[in-house]
């Protein structure tokens, strides 16, 4: 491990042990419904993707394109509407083998630091959102972030740890609902469908794994 990746590992290992924490505690309370974000709004949208620059050494952040996407906007508590919250925001990305890669972000700060605390407000769009827990690159740590850019519109951005925030993309989301799809057909998994070139750190998998686990069996159930 590099002297880079060692602080983003320990980080990362702690997100993921408190992640996985919350996600029992709430499961055991709530077993018949997903744990965090039980209730979520479901609708296509595209990704239109400019290309990070500098670039990542990720291809998928690096080089343009467009996606067909599904997304899930939630609420993670699932308090009321009137209440403050940590807002979440699920994109499923098409992956050039034909299975499809899962990134789930929840709202935080933008800062160095703040980027990896969970935030609460009564709006998605006041508040910027981040992967919570860094990926593992070919080059180093990267968190993943987006923000609002408008009513249905977000702007994709990537970051080294303690770095500056470069964006790759805009999504777009749809007005309209998926024909085929609702919310309680659809669940998004980080752990098991993985974004290309973006790899979960093994500490954080191992600690995160039994969470979406407990998950997948209260959805079974």
């Amino acid at each position: 491990m590099s002297a880079l990746d060692a602080p983003a590992h320990a980080l990362a290992s702690a997100g993921g042990l408190l992640l996985a924490g919350t996600t029992r505690a709430v499961a055991a309370v709530r077993p018949a419904a997903k744990p965090l974000h039980p209730r979520g709004e479901v609708t296509r949208g595209r990704l239109f993707r400019s290309g990070a620059r500098p670039a990542t050494g990720v291809p998928w952040l690096d080089e343009a394109g467009e996606d067909d996407v599904l997304v899930r906007r939630s609420r993670a508590i699932g308090l009321p509407v009137s209440a403050p919250d940590i807002h979440g925001l699920a994109v499923r990305v098409p992956r050039p083998d034909g299975g499809y890669g899962d990134l789930l972000l929840a709202s935080t700060g933008w800062g160095r630091l703040t980027r990896f605390v969970l935030t609460a407000s009564r709006s998605p769009r006041r508040r910027p959102m981040t992967t919570l827990l860094p990926y593992r690159t070919a080059r180093g740590p990267l968190v993943i972030g987006a923000r609002a850019t408008g009513e249905e519109s977000f702007e994709l951005a990537a970051a080294e740890p303690e770095g500056e925030w470069v964006r790759f993309a805009e999504l777009r989301l749809s007005t309209l609902p998926p024909d085929d799809t609702s919310d309680a057909d659809v669940s998004f998994d980080p752990v098991a469908n993985r974004l290309p070139g973006l790899e979960q750190y093994d500490a954080v998998e191992r600690l995160r794994e039994p969470a979406y686990h407990s998950a997948r069996a209260g959805r079974s159930r």
